[in-house]
Order: structure tokens, then C-alpha cells, then sequence
């Protein structure tokens, strides 16, 4: 199939254009979700997409080992080449490990410094600059800043980069404001430009779009996340 007709067929164009085209160079979006709901795959979901498209992705974790994250990689890629119909399967595998950079960090002691240097040792060592940035389990929003935040989106304009990040939501006991965002993470509202909620519904997971940049009228998404291959399908 060829390339752009398959990237085309994609449901996260879908999702892009919900959110105005792109999340955007310098920007953070933040994906709520439950533990073990699927935050994880979706952030690899949309840096597969971009490793397809041939841009560079920096996934940072303070959770799960390299081995297990290049694993998730590896699975979330199949089940998109399979989706989409892929053609030339080795080929885009090796261009999507050679374009993707995956470093574990202790979540406790992870900094906006780390970041930078990790960057820079990139960029010195392999001549690696990301065009996406996702960190998964960082920044703890409960402990963070907002001259941390700011310097994170800095660095993401700086390198002409966009930020995906996660935080966790609970079942009980975590104070929300009115559109259901935990207010550790509502407090950092002029710094996040698109939130996103994985919300479990009758055996599925629905994608509700909470914040899009500045737009007031949000778009209902029509999409979940598939069960069974962990990928953005429409509903």
C-alpha cells in the first residue's frame, strides 16, 4: 500500500483533527486514565504513527524497563501493520527502531535537567533530535511546579518537539474539577494545551476529549481503544 494512502487510513487522523491538526511543536497533551486502562498503548500507539511517518520519538519511562517498552513497541507496531495492511513490514520495523530512542529514568528522581541532558547527549552522541517527546509516568503532577512545567514546554519549542505525557486518575478519593481532570493536574491547565481522558465503558474505552488548546466548543470523538489489539479504532 502506498505510504501515504496507508498513514491516511489511520484513525489518528481522526484524533488529529479533533485536536486541531497536531498537538504542535512546544506543546504538552496530557492522557488521563485508570490504572491498566490503557494509557501506555495509546502514547506508543501515536509514536508508532510518527516513527511511520519517518519523524524521530524520544519515549521516556519511569515505570517499565527498555525491554518491556521496546516489547509494547514491537506489539502495538504488528497489530498497526496488520490494521493498516501493510506492506514491506521488516523494512518499516527497522526504520521505527532506528528512528526511536526508549530511556528509563527512576520517577522519584527524574528532572527537567535529566531531560535536557538526555536530549543533548542525543544529539551530540547519534545526531538524534525528537521530533515527539512521550513521558510515561512523568511528571509526577501532585509534586511538580509550574516553573517545572514551563521549562519542559521550553525545551519541547527549543527542539521543535511536541510532549505527550500521562498522569493516573482513581476510582475514589481524588478531588476532580468540572470536567472530571484531577485538580493536581487542573492546576497546570495554561501549560497543558490538549487533555485527554480514557474513560472504561460496558467493556470498552472510550476516548473523550477534555481540552483542546484554547478551542471552547470540544469535539466528541468518535473512537476507543480496541480490547483485544490496544489501538485507536472508531465507534
Amino acid at each position: 500500500m502506498a505510504e501515504k494512502s496507508m498513514i491516511d487510513r489511520s484513525p489518528i487522523r481522526i484524533f488529529e483533527r479533533a485536536i486541531g491538526g497536531r498537538l504542535g511543536v512546544g506543546n504538552m497533551g496530557v492522557v488521563l486514565s485508570r490504572q491498566g486502562v490503557g494509557k501506555t498503548a495509546f502514547l506508543i500507539g501515536l509514536a508508532v504513527d510518527q516513527l511511520l511517518q519517518g519523524k524521530k520519538v524520544l519515549y521516556i519511562s519511569t515505570q517499565e524497563s527498555v525491554e518491556h517498552i521496546s516489547d509494547f513497541f514491537e506489539q502495538i507496531f504488528h497489530a498497526m501493520a496488520e490494521s493498516l495492511d501493510m506492506d514491506d513490514v521488516a523494512r518499516r520495523q527497522l526504520l521505527m527502531e532506528r528512528n526511536r530512542q526508549i530511556q528509563v529514568y527512576n520517577r522519584k528522581t527524574f528532572s527537567v535537567e535529566k531531560l535536557e541532558q538526555a536530549v543533548g547527549f542525543l544529539e551530540e552522541a547519534m545526531g538524534f533530535s525528537p521530533d515527539m517527546v512521550v513521558m510515561d509516568g512523568t511528571p509526577r503532577f501532585e509534586h511538580s511546579e509550574e516553573w517545572e512545567l514551563n521549562n519542559i514546554n521550553e525545551l519541547m519549542s527549543k527542539w521543535e518537539a511536541e510532549l505527550w505525557v500521562s498522569s493516573s486518575t482513581h476510582r475514589e478519593g481524588q478531588e476532580v474539577d468540572d470536567r472530571g481532570v484531577p485538580t493536581d493536574v487542573a492546576r497546570f491547565d495554561a501549560q497543558l494545551s490538549v487533555i485527554v481522558n480514557l474513560v472504561p465503558e460496558n467493556g470498552h474505552t472510550k476516548v473523550v476529549l477534555v481540552k483542546e488548546h484554547n478551542n471552547p466548543e470540544i469535539a466528541k470523538v468518535q473512537l476507543e481503544v480496541d480490547p483485544s489489539t490496544m489501538l485507536l479504532r472508531w465507534r
